[in-house]
């Protein structure tokens, strides 16, 4: 799955450990899924479109 976690975090000028501390999880866990070697849970999934202020499908899009 592709996404743009990565550009919506550059464009707040977010470091990966200040979006992993927002969404609760490891910042190796926000780099594994920026790299796309990690697909987050529904829940994880959910919780970035929540900080990001956006719907799911604006984040995440199928390959």
């Amino acid at each position: 799955m592709k996404n743009r976690l990565k550009v919506l975090r550059a464009e707040r000028d977010w470091s990966q450990q200040a979006l992993a501390d927002r969404l609760e999880v490891s910042r190796q866990s926000v780099n594994a899924i920026e790299t796309g070697k990690y697909d987050p849970s529904l829940p994880l999934a959910f919780r970035i479109a929540d900080v990001f202020g956006l719907p799911i499908e604006e984040i995440f899009m199928r390959d």
